[in-house]
C-alpha cells in the first residue's frame, strides 16, 4: 500500500525505535484518495463493469511530464479492469510509458486524441490536469459518449456549467451536477 520511499523511511524509523504514526496516516489517506474516482464510477454503474468502456484523459502523475511513478491513473485502470471494464486512454506525453507499464493488459487501448478516446465510451474519467483538457468542446463530448458522464478527478470544470451542457458531472470534493 505504501510507496517504496515511505516503506524505507518506516523501516529506518522502526530500526531507530521511532513510530511515525502521522506518516502512516498520511499514506493511508493518499492511498484511499487514489480510489475515489473508482468509487464514484462504481456508485454510478455498479460493481460489475463488464461491457463498459471508460475513456481516461491523463495518465501521467502530473501534467507536462511522462512520469508514471505512483500515477493515480494506474490505480484507476487496475480497479476498473478488475471489475470488467475496458479502458481507452489518452495522454499528450505519457502514453509510451503507459504502454510499457500496461503492456500485458489487453483491456487497455490508446487513442490518438482526447476526442478519439471518447468515441463509444460509457463515460469519461479525467485523471491528469493537462492544459489541453481545460476548455474542450462539451457538446462534442456529450455527442461522443454513450452516456453524458464525466468523472473529474482534477475539478477542471464548474458543476453548474456542466449541468448547462447536459453532462452528468462528478467532481472530487464538490457537489455533483446532473
Amino acid at each position: 500500500m505504501f510507496s517504496e520511499d515511505v516503506q524505507a523511511l518506516q523501516r529506518t524509523a522502526t530500526a531507530a525505535g521511532m513510530n511515525l504514526k502521522l506518516l502512516d496516516a498520511v499514506e493511508r489517506v493518499n492511498y484511499a484518495q487514489k480510489h475515489v474516482l473508482t468509487q464514484k464510477i462504481v456508485k454510478r454503474f455498479g460493481e460489475d463493469l463488464s461491457g463498459r468502456t471508460i475513456a481516461i484523459w491523463g495518465l501521467a502523475f502530473k501534467p507536462n511530464t511522462d512520469d508514471m511513478r505512483e500515477a493515480p491513473s494506474l490505480v484507476l485502470i487496475d480497479d476498473l479492469v478488475k471489475r470488467g471494464a475496458k479502458i481507452v486512454a489518452f495522454d499528450p506525453v505519457a502514453m509510451p510509458e503507459a504502454k510499457h507499464l500496461l503492456a500485458e493488459n489487453r483491456n487497455v487501448s490508446y487513442a490518438n486524441s482526447p476526442m478519439d478516446a471518447l468515441t463509444g465510451a460509457d463515460a469519461l474519467a479525467i485523471v491528469t490536469e493537462w492544459k489541453t483538457f481545460r476548455a474542450p468542446d462539451f457538446a462534442a463530448i456529450k455527442a461522443a459518449l454513450k452516456s453524458p458522464l464525466v468523472f473529474d478527478g482534477r475539478n477542471l470544470y464548474e458543476p453548474d456549467a456542466m449541468r448547462e451542457q447536459g453532462l452528468e458531472y462528478y467532481p472530487i470534493g464538490r457537489a455533483q451536477s446532473f
